[in-house]
């Protein structure tokens, strides 16, 4: 029977983080299965705990394609990143959230033993999320970048003293132009991230849709858009604009945007797939990371009858 190759990602800024580590690469060698670290996380772990110096690097010893899922401590931000380090392998992520308000880690650093336990037994099941294909093109029409977002895709004015001045393009058909400090281009997932921070909605992840919402925008028709999954969105940087702008995906991938730039963003072929060990409704979870007040609800218990 082939080795069963499961991914840890974590960071080692937090003692807490390095101490779940390492009873996560222990529980799984402890089941048979061999833990993996990606180059940089093993380099600053042992850097701390000469432990993990002996864990199975990604892409060296280890093919990224016999990855069987990818085991993540930290915040959205650390799923993020491994995200990315899984997207080419089809592994699916799953949380322990050591953060804060993180909305894709399910898990507390409570139930973790529990989980590794679960995620050995394979007693787990896979959701798909939306994520988005990016495109830049030049003034010539040529693509120049490449890349995906499984929270978002933001235009941004690369300086703080300029707007930049951009049209919207939905379906091949001009929308509006206007003066803004940027748009934000966000799946259901990060609906609850830059997308709600810039006045977006909220989308819950069982509704397919991208939601389009500007920054600053100087405009009288400038509100949130909700579209259809299978549309193509696309912002031009303008050839009057007096700034440049930036492309930025999820907060970790960028690229320059020269006047006369142009992105385009559709859904994915490829979705993101995370491992899930509770099934929680997405209410809920509002409720419980944002704090927010349902005391004399009389309402029916979950799966009752309103």
């Amino acid at each position: 029977m082939n080795e069963r190759n499961i991914l840890v990602v974590a960071h080692a800024g937090r003692d807490t983080t390095v101490a779940a580590a390492r009873r996560v690469v222990d529980a799984l060698r402890g089941a048979g299965a061999r833990p993996v670290l990606a180059q940089v996380d093993r380099a600053e772990l042992s850097a701390v705990d000469a432990s993990f110096a002996d864990v199975d690097v990604l892409g060296d010893t280890v093919d990224p394609a016999t990855l069987e899922l990818a085991i993540v401590l930290g915040g959205d931000g650390t799923i993020l990143r491994a995200a990315e380090l899984v997207r080419d392998t089809g592994a699916p992520v799953l949380g322990i959230n050591m953060g804060h308000v993180g909305f894709l880690a399910e898990i507390d650093p409570d139930d973790m033993d529990d989980a590794v336990r679960r995620v050995i037994e394979r007693d787990y099941d896979v959701e798909e999320r939306l994520a988005l294909s990016v495109r830049v093109k030049d003034a010539q029409g040529v693509v120049v970048y490449e890349t995906w977002a499984l929270n978002e895709a933001t235009v941004e004015k690369a300086s703080r003293e300029r707007m930049i001045e951009v049209v919207i393009e939905i379906d091949g058909r001009p929308l509006s132009s206007f003066g803004c400090d940027g748009m934000v281009i966000s799946t259901p997932t990060g609906s609850t991230a830059y997308n709600f921070s810039a006045g977006g909605p909220v989308i819950w992840p069982s509704v397919e849709a991208i939601a389009v919402v500007p920054l600053s925008a100087h405009a009288l028709f400038a509100k949130p858009l909700v579209v259809s999954p299978d549309a193509a969105v696309a912002i031009e940087m303008l050839e009057r604009t007096d700034g440049s702008g930036i492309l930025w995906c999820d907060g970790r991938r960028s690229h320059d945007l020269p006047p006369g730039a142009r992105v385009v963003i559709r859904r994915s072929s490829r979705p993101v797939r995370l491992a899930r060990l509770h099934p929680t409704a997405f209410t809920d979870r509002l409720v419980r990371k944002f704090q927010l007040p349902v005391a004399g609800w009389r309402g029916q218990e979950p799966g009752g009858v309103a």
